[in-house]
């Protein structure tokens, strides 16, 4: 995206010096010094991680981040500067419903993930033709790289076509098209080498494989309950995933594409089959019909529109920070127009000021965490709690007042502390931790409550 942006401007005004990064922004590489060098940041981002990064990065940059995003037909601009407005992470955010392409097309970590690929999958093959929602592995993932370079294998280098069209070449043949998605892309991942050092790599199934699974006894076919509130055995998935190509291939036949349908009952079954299987292969939970039905429906499409909406606005703010015109930069919001408003775009009066409670950029940061301190493990609470929760990218920890050193970014300096519980370590309830976060100079204190 990066470098077609660069592309995009220059056919406009060749005459202007841009530099793209293909890579990831949490990279050490782009520490402090990197945002200094920048007198404006333009938040363009598609997860939360990486906008709670990239929101630590300009604040100990102290350089102003103007903040956006869409969700459908919703979207919103939001200036943050150090001491003048609110951060990204002052005020808590409702669930993420867009996810990163490279997490849904390489390393999925989450049902949703398995059925927003399915949902994917579908339009690849029977629905309307969208470039952006491509299934098959992404080799120019950022996280695939060793020492600036990409570490697909000899083995990965197999021949890319359009997936409608390699599926109409082979007359949408139910076990070439399993053995393509599910065993073949995922070799393909597998060559991928540097996304499995720290992940548990998939497994590749084939055809023969998924349809002589165990399971599918004959009650359970005939039971209703077992169509939409069980998990669906693997043979079954295989079954279903053959049936429903054969269906959908016939209702294509007269039209130029389908329209996926969470009522539909061959597209939903498709993408229940899909997801359960991609889950299957990476070790991920799997899910019963209903689940996945409501989970499928609620996931918000990308409006053309409502982005290029967005994007002049965040152009239209930038001037004026580049004016230090800070107050006249209220965040400002896009929704559909309504029985109650005419309005499509409504700003906040004034500019929003910080949370003094805030556990990112108040003058001492200070959270308190519930945990149970005899099961978990140190592993676990760097893991689930400083990275996932806290947001943090590389973090070191200290027991207060006992000079312990919990955690640290030094590869393999506390590895022997790991599978330990917290307990074993001294950290009891009412304990407190000073965490930082070096790559983001960010400094926590965190207060151990016991559960």
């Amino acid at each position: 995206k990066a470098v077609v942006a660069r592309e995009s401007i220059l056919s406009y005004n060749p005459n202007i010096n841009i530099k793209a990064y293909h890579d990831s922004i949490t990279s050490q590489d782009y520490g402090v010094n990197f945002f200094k060098r920048f007198s404006l940041v333009l938040n363009a981002l598609d997860n939360r991680a990486a906008r709670n990064h990239v929101n630590r990065m300009c604040l100990a940059a102290d350089v102003p981040l103007i903040e956006s995003g869409t969700s459908g037909y919703s979207g919103q601009v939001e200036l943050i500067k150090k001491g003048v407005t609110q951060c990204y992470e002052c005020q808590p955010k409702p669930p993420q419903k867009t996810f990163p392409g490279c997490t849904i097309r390489n390393t999925p970590s989450e049902p949703v993930h398995c059925i927003v690929w399915a949902k994917h999958l579908f339009n690849q093959l029977f629905g309307e033709d969208d470039p952006d929602q491509d299934v098959s592995p992404d080799a120019e993932d950022p996280e695939a790289k060793v020492d600036g370079e990409h570490s697909v294998t000899d083995a990965g280098n197999i021949k890319r076509t359009s997936t409608r069209q390699w599926a109409q070449d082979n007359n949408y043949d139910p076990a070439k098209l399993f053995d393509k998605f599910f065993k073949a892309d995922i070799e393909y991942l597998l060559s991928m080498e540097n996304l499995w050092k720290t992940r548990k790599p998939p497994v590749p199934l084939s055809w023969d494989q998924a349809a002589s699974h165990g399971g599918d006894s004959k009650k359970e076919e005939d039971e209703v309950r077992a169509v939409d509130m069980q998990v669906w055995s693997l043979s079954k998935c295989a079954k279903v995933f053959a049936s429903t190509i054969s269906q959908l291939k016939t209702e294509l036949a007269d039209r130029n594409f389908l329209v996926w349908d969470k009522d539909d009952k061959p597209a939903m079954d498709f993408v229940t089959a899909c997801a359960n299987i991609r889950a299957h292969i990476f070790s991920i939970q799997q899910k019963s019909r209903f689940a996945i039905k409501s989970i499928a429906g609620n996931i918000i499409p990308a409006i053309a529109t409502a982005n290029a909406m967005i994007a002049g606005l965040v152009v239209l703010h930038a001037f004026r920070v580049l004016d230090q015109e800070y107050e006249k930069c209220p965040s400002i919001y896009l929704r559909k127009k309504s029985v109650h408003s005419k309005f499509i775009l409504a700003a906040d009066k004034q500019i929003s000021r910080a949370n003094p409670t805030c556990y990112v950029c108040s003058p001492k940061p200070f959270v308190n965490v519930f945990v149970n301190v005899d099961t978990m493990t140190v592993k676990e609470f760097e893991n689930e709690l400083l990275k996932k929760h806290l947001n943090m990218v590389a973090p070191d920890a200290v027991l207060d007042g006992k000079g312990v050193v919990v955690i640290s970014s030094e590869e393999g300096e506390t590895q022997a502390n790991d599978e330990k519980k917290l307990t074993e370590l001294g950290i009891v309830d009412g304990s407190i931790l000073k965490c930082d976060d070096f790559l983001q100079n960010y400094e926590l204190t965190v207060a151990i409550n016991h559960y």
